[in-house]
């Protein structure tokens, strides 16, 4: 089963172009293309052992990437935040095909810089029933090779559209991780990973259960 999503994106983008000023619509196509022109978030690759890593859930409970491992392998996400529409079509169309994911005995984790009480909110939006986890920080990004700073001109943009990133992440920092998929082995290594700086471009989540079922075959 193919989900929605990257129609939900290309109707977003459409209705985007046609609302955005020309001067808007250029400093984010910038900052995307500095971004992939720099050093930053980058991620890994496959055949690397992924960092572990211990992160408090929008409910108040503690997730542990090893622990989560010895049930069997792990797809990890991580995103921008839930003031992201792009991000919000995604985590709920992996939600869609959870039944399949845990019929392959797996979990999904799905990570952002939100504090936990924006965690909370973001599961509940989008009444999502997989691990939602907050990375305060971005330390754990930060070991998965993934975060980089916004350009204060995109930061101008983002507050002028009532964007206030830094309340919802609980700092100053104006960091976010690049999005990026990766499913992880019951070993810790990356068997599949996809990772783009052009936060519109992500894994079709079904095309991320087909990799799975490829690790269990």
């Amino acid at each position: 089963m193919t989900t929605d999503m990257r129609r939900q994106f290309d109707q977003y983008i459409e209705k985007f172009k046609q609302n955005a000023s020309q001067e808007v619509q250029d400093k984010m196509s910038d900052a995307i293309n500095e971004l992939e022109a720099s050093e930053e978030g980058n991620g890994l690759s496959k055949g690397e052992k992924a960092p572990d890593f211990i992160l408090p859930d929008a409910k108040g409970g503690q997730v542990q990437l090893s622990e989560q491992l010895k049930q069997g392998p792990a797809i990890v996400t991580f995103y921008r935040g839930g003031w992201c529409p792009y991000c919000n079509m995604e985590l709920r169309a992996y939600q869609e095909i959870m039944d399949d994911i845990h019929n392959e005995g797996a979990q999904l984790i799905a990570i952002s810089p939100q504090t936990p009480d924006q965690s909370m909110t973001t599961q509940e939006k989008n009444d999502l029933d997989y691990h939602v986890l907050s990375d305060v920080g971005n330390k754990v990004a930060q070991q998965f090779n993934l975060v980089y700073e916004l350009p204060d001109y995109l930061v101008d943009v983002y507050k002028d559209k009532g964007l206030n990133v830094d309340k919802h992440n609980g700092d100053d920092s104006w960091t976010l991780p690049v999005s990026a998929t990766y499913i992880i082995d019951t070993d810790g290594t990356v068997v599949y990973e996809y990772t783009k700086s052009d936060y519109k471009d992500r894994a079709e989540p079904s095309e991320v259960l087909q990799e799975l079922k490829k690790v269990n075959a």
